[in-house]
């Protein structure tokens, strides 16, 4: 978690010096607002993070790792199916529901739950197969 603290702390100190170079240019405040808010949107977590990466094991990606460490089966994604689309078209009539009124709300949110049981479904058949295949190697 330590690349990650330092990312957003990085993320965090580039709006604290826009801030002070906009504020004293401009004296506007709206804008100040804006980017002290930006800058603590990046500067709160990278202190959290930083803070939890002193009380834990250093995990594979915070040190040194040969290829050997992390071999195995790491995931499965079904590389072609129809759920990510599904899911899309789902959220855009929630987002037209807002528009057009409550029956478009109530068919997105069919489209998103089929998407969701239909997704879980598929990766876990995918995952069932993973294993039986490194059993019978």
């Amino acid at each position: 978690m330590r690349n990650e603290s330092r990312v957003y702390l990085g993320i965090g100190s580039f709006f604290v010096v826009v801030l002070i170079i906009y504020f004293l240019w401009s004296h506007e405040s709206t804008g100040s607002v804006l980017l002290l808010a930006s800058a603590g949107l990046g500067l709160m977590p990278g202190l959290y993070l930083g803070w939890w990466s002193r009380r834990m094991q250093p995990r594979l990606e915070d040190t040194e790792v040969e290829p050997k460490d992390i071999t195995g089966v790491i995931g499965q994604f079904p590389e072609n199916t129809i759920f990510p689309f599904t899911l899309g078209v789902g959220v855009w009539l929630v987002g037209l529901a807002f528009v057009f009124g409550l029956w478009f709300a109530i068919i997105g949110m069919g489209f998103v739950f089929g998407a969701a049981i239909g997704a879980t479904q598929e990766s876990k058949r995918a995952s069932y197969s993973e294993v039986e295949n490194v059993h019978h190697s």
